[in-house]
């Protein structure tokens, strides 16, 4: 391996690449290179602000579901609710967020991830409040569904704030685990005060909604203020593609749609509107993902005539493809990990309430192990991100998850808790964890930096579409297993659904040593030389020509990512990430170390 030293994607060009649109009169270049904003050196108070801030978005993000949760029985009682009725206020929710997280991380990355964060937070305080006042259930389920608009703005534009405020670094390592730490931290505060809040309080559910307002308005007031001002984006083309936000956001809200109501239509699934809402979610993505390649390949084409028709895709495809498919990979595992984790604790909530007949601060009690587990391995991550391989942090983490889903698969009910419940709740938050740890670190680095949010959407998106699949899926194979053994409701249908989200599991840890083995660590020590190449870049990167940079794009995406220790010799520990693997690359032709 060679001795020198070779950075992440922003630190290769040491600038930001500018899009813009070539007219066909004027031809101006495709490309135009501007420096990187300085990274100003900043506090430690600061900079610890800045991550608590960004946390907090997910904090919030994780509460406003599982204080949901847990305080639907009561909210059942209270209503008069079906089953079919009370899916929809958690997943009026993820719906919308779900739906959404792709093309606010877009608008973030070209207008400004400060103002799109803060616009988030407004929005999630107002109309959770607005819940709490909630009449019936349908208002609830609209305004929850703003709410979740909110939050598809808010975490896009964390992960893509936290990218730019840190350069590759231990820094980065502990500020991104402690985000992915938001997400226990959060469905720990969620469950824990929505469960006290909703058996000890006057207001019982409502009282969740007005803790939430009180913290979303101080993580609103914290960007507000300690957040870096906005810096233009480098992208000289600043159209944002209304065509391709119409098809992927109507494509997203039929298929999570119909995944949240399928199994509770009056036919199930061979109900004609959920048909029709499946054919068209999928005719509606295809047609998405043909308008994003017909518009890549405009933009990348010299001459093309300047066109309403033709702004920069919302997604390049060739994202998915970086790092020879590793990309792709990541979204897989984040996919899969959710479904397992999120159907597991959906189950286990059930299990305890409505099988064991505990009361939701019993059902907390027996969940607290998770929430300190899950602490721990985000701590886990941060300190060891530059020394234990990604392989590794994904393989494992999502295996530990699907054994927690296998504990409950094969649980008997008449044992202590201590031999099943507790060490399920210690593993099965790993996988979780781990994938969102690992894998906001790996796209911050394989994305470019006017690209950060809307890596960081896709990424939040497929956590999102894998919690509905999850839960859908598990529900339909439970339910059918336990029809057929007539056991309904019986211990058949939890222990179903289990061995369901454990399947899930071991497919994450599958693609996880396919795609990831041999590749190395995520979390770096960059040299100083290098920080200060990335922040100023060189005379020669500057003086380049945007045509000069366009032919060397591709170059630039395909080299291979490789950081040495700090100011230290290559060893084992070393970062070997072939990310970008094209052997015959001309990474040095072009004159810049990747």
């Amino acid at each position: 391996m060679s001795s020198s030293t070779l950075t992440s994607p922003e630190e290769k060009l040491g600038m930001e690449t500018r899009e813009t649109t070539v007219n066909s009169t004027s031809r101006l270049p495709s490309r135009i290179p501007s420096p990187l904003p300085q990274l100003k050196g900043r506090s430690t108070l600061s900079a610890v602000i800045i991550v608590i801030t960004a946390t907090s978005a997910m904090i919030i993000n994780n509460a406003n579901t599982t204080a949901m949760s847990i305080a639907l029985p009561t909210m059942q009682k209270e209503w008069n609710l079906g089953p079919s009725q009370l899916q929809w206020p958690v997943s009026a929710y993820s719906l919308s967020s779900g739906c959404l997280y792709l093309v606010l991380g877009r608008l973030a990355d070209l207008y400004g991830r400060k103002k799109i964060f803060c616009a988030g937070c407004l929005m999630m305080s107002v109309f959770s409040l607005a819940c709490g006042f909630a009449p019936n259930i349908l208002a609830l389920d609209i305004l929850r569904a703003f709410q979740g608009v909110g939050a598809a703005a808010a975490i896009p534009a964390a992960i893509g704030i936290l990218a730019h405020s840190f350069p590759p670094s231990r820094a980065r390592s502990l500020a991104f685990a402690t985000f992915a730490a938001g997400a226990p931290i959060g469905a720990a505060i969620g469950t824990t005060a929505g469960g006290v809040l909703t058996q000890f309080t006057s207001k019982t559910w409502r009282s969740s909604f007005y803790l939430i307002t009180a913290v979303t308005v101080l993580c609103f007031v914290g960007g507000l203020v300690y957040f870096d001002k906005d810096v233009p984006s480098g992208e000289v083309d600043k159209r944002v593609d209304w065509i391709g936000v119409l098809l992927v956001t109507a494509g997203l809200v039929l298929i999570v749609f119909v995944l949240g109501d399928g199994e509770f239509a009056p036919k199930a699934w061979r109900t004609p509107y959920i048909i029709i809402c499946i054919v068209l979610g999928i005719v509606f993505l295809a047609m998405f993902i043909y308008w994003q390649y017909h518009l890549e390949k405009v933009q990348a084409t010299p001459g093309a005539p300047y066109s309403l028709l033709t702004p920069p895709p919302l997604m390049k495809l060739s994202l998915w493809t970086r790092g020879n498919g590793r990309f792709s990979a990541m979204m897989v595992i984040a996919f899969m990990t959710w479904s397992a984790f999120i159907s597991w604790t959906f189950w286990v909530q059930l299990y305890y309430q409505d099988f064991e007949d505990y009361t939701p601060i019993l059902v907390v009690i027996r969940l607290l192990p998770m929430f300190v587990s899950g602490i721990v391995c985000n701590l886990f991550v941060g300190f060891m991100a530059a020394r234990v391989p990604v392989v590794f942090l994904l393989s494992s983490g999502a295996f530990c998850t699907a054994i927690g889903c296998l504990l409950f698969a094969v649980i008997d009910p008449s044992t202590t808790y201590w031999a099943f419940g507790f060490p399920a709740s210690v593993v099965a938050v790993v996988g979780a964890d781990f994938v969102f740890a690992a894998g906001t670190l790996f796209i911050s680095r394989i994305a470019l930096p006017h690209e950060q949010s809307v890596a960081g959407g896709l990424f939040s998106t497929m956590t999102q579409l894998g919690t509905a699949f999850g839960v859908t899926v598990t529900t339909i194979v439970s339910n059918s297993v336990s029809a057929r053994k007539n056991e309904v409701g019986g211990i058949v249908m939890y222990r179903t659904a289990q061995w369901t989200a454990f399947a899930f599991g071991i497919v994450a840890t599958l693609v996880g040593i396919v795609f990831f083995r041999g590749v190395g660590v995520v979390g770096v020590h960059v040299r100083k030389d290098a920080i200060s190449r990335s922040t100023n870049g060189t005379d020669e990167e500057k003086g380049r020509s945007g045509a000069e940079v366009a032919v060397n794009e591709k170059q630039h995406v395909d080299a291979s990512v490789r950081t040495s220790e700090e100011d230290g010799p290559e060893t084992p520990e070393t970062i070997v990430i072939e990310a970008f693997a094209d052997k015959d690359r001309d990474a040095d032709k072009s004159g810049v170390a990747f």
